[in-house]
C-alpha cells in the first residue's frame, strides 16, 4: 500500500517509520530500473527546488540535481557564499522567503538546529543533505544497496560500522536499522561511543522493531558473521585537522583491512563507505598524511577499497536514485 509522504520533510530518519522507510527503498529501485532501461517518466514538471550548501559536496549536490533534472524539476544551487543565511538574514527568515518561491529545499551544513528551522518555517518539504548529527538521504541509498547485494531481507542482514560510531553517518544508520530491524554492530573506542541518551533511544527503537544492537571496541565480535562492514573518514568537514593525530593514534586499529574483512567468516561480506575516503595518497589530503604520519590511507586500505567485495561507488550512484525517490514521495505530481 502506497504511504502518504506528501508535504512532509526529511530531516532525520527519526521522520519516518520502518513502512516509510521501505515503501521509499521500493519506490527508488523502482526509478532506478526505470532510468537504467530508459522509461523512466517525468512527475516533477513545474516544480521548483532550492539546494543550500554550507558544505562543499559532490554526491549530495549531484545526486539532487540529477534527480530532479530527470523528474523535469529545476534547481538553484546556493553555495557557501550564494546567500546571506546567518550573515545578514537569519534561517527563519530564509525560510520564509524561499518557502515562497520553491516546491522544496535542500539543506548541507554544519548545525541541525538550522535544518530544524529551516523545515519549521519554510512550509515547503526540506530535505536535510547532512548536517553535523544526521545523514538520512545516505541511509537511504546504503538500504537500497544493501538490498542489491544480498537476497536477505533488511532485518535478516548483519551490519558492522568501524571507527568514529558517534558520527552523523553512524547516527543515521543507527537510527534506520533500528527501525527496519538490522543487526548492527557499533565499533569503535570507548571514547567514541554514542552518548547514553541516544543508545537509549536506539534500544527503544530496537524493542519495538526486533532489532539488534551491539556496541563494542572488539572488532572480532563485530564483524563476526557480517554482510556488510561499513565505515567513514576519521575527520569531518569542518573539524580542525589538529585532530589527525589524535584520531589516528585512536582509530588506527579500526581501519578496515583484508584481514578485518576475512575476520568476518563471511566470503561475501561486502566494503562499504559513503565517500569520499582516504585510501590512498593521491589526493592533497592523502598526500600530506603519508608525509607528516607515514601512513597510505586511514580508515580503508586501498587493498580493501578497490577489492571485488567494495561496493561504494554502487552506494555513490544509488544516492540519487534514493533522493528521486524522496523528492517524488513528498512532492511528486
Amino acid at each position: 500500500m502506497p504511504m502518504n509522504l506528501k508535504g512532509r520533510s526529511l530531516i532525520s530518519l527519526d521522520d519516518i517509520s520502518a513502512t516509510e522507510i521501505r515503501h521509499l527503498l521500493t519506490l527508488a529501485a523502482e526509478l532506478k530500473a526505470a532510468k537504467h532501461a530508459g522509461t523512466e517518466v517525468p512527475r516533477l514538471a513545474r516544480k521548483n527546488i532550492a539546494l543550500i550548501f554550507e558544505k562543499d559536496s559532490t554526491r549530495t549536490r549531484t545526486g539532487f540535481e540529477v534527480a530532479a533534472y530527470d523528474q523535469g524539476a529545476h534547481v538553484t544551487y546556493l553555495g557557501p557564499t550564494g546567500s546571506q543565511i546567518g550573515h545578514k538574514e537569519s534561517m527563519k527568515d530564509t525560510a520564509r522567503v524561499l518557502g515562497r518561491m520553491y516546491d522544496a529545499i535542500e539543506y548541507r551544513g554544519f548545525s541541525q538546529d538550522l535544518v530544524k528551522q529551516l523545515a519549521l518555517h519554510a512550509g515547503v518539504p526540506v530535505y536535510n543533505g547532512l548536517t553535523d548529527e544526521a545523514h538520512p538521504t545516505q541511509i537511504i541509498a546504503d538500504m537500497l544497496t544493501m538490498r542489491e547485494y544480498t537476497h536477505k531481507h533488511l532485518s535478516d542482514m548483519a551490519v558492522t560500522f568501524l571507527g568514529d560510531i558517534r558520527n552523523n553517518v553512524a547516527r543515521s544508520l543507527s537510527v534506520g536499522a533500528m527501525k527496519v530491524g538490522l543487526d548492527l554492530r557499533l565499533c569503535g573506542p570507548a571514547e567514541f561511543r554514542p552518548d547514553d541518551a541516544f543508545v537509549d533511544h536506539l534500544k527503544a527503537l530496537a524493542g519495538a522493531s526486533g532489532a539488534k544492537l551491539t556496541i563494542t571496541d572488539t572488532i572480532a565480535k563485530a564483524v563476526a558473521g557480517a554482510d556488510f562492514i561499513y565505515t567513514d573518514v576519521w575527520l569531518s568537514m569542518g573539524e580542525a585537522k589538529a585532530l589527525w593525530a589524535e584520531r589516528i593514534e585512536r582509530l588506527g586499529p579500526y581501519r578496515v583491512t583484508a584481514d578485518v574483512m576475512r575476520a568476518s567468516g563471511n566470503p561475501h561480506a561486502k566494503f562499504m563507505h559513503c565517500l569520499p575516503a582516504f585510501h590512498n595518497a593521491d589526493t592533497e589530503i592523502g598526500a600530506s598524511l603519508e608525509k607528516e604520519f607515514g601512513i597510505v590511507g586511514l580508515e580503508v586500505t586501498e587493498e580493501v577499497f578497490e577489492s571485488r567485495a567494495s561496493i561504494v561507488f554502487d552506494q555513490a550512484e544509488n544516492r540519487m536514485h534514493a533522493i528521486k525517490a524522496i523528492l517524488l514521495a513528498t512532492i511528486g505530481n
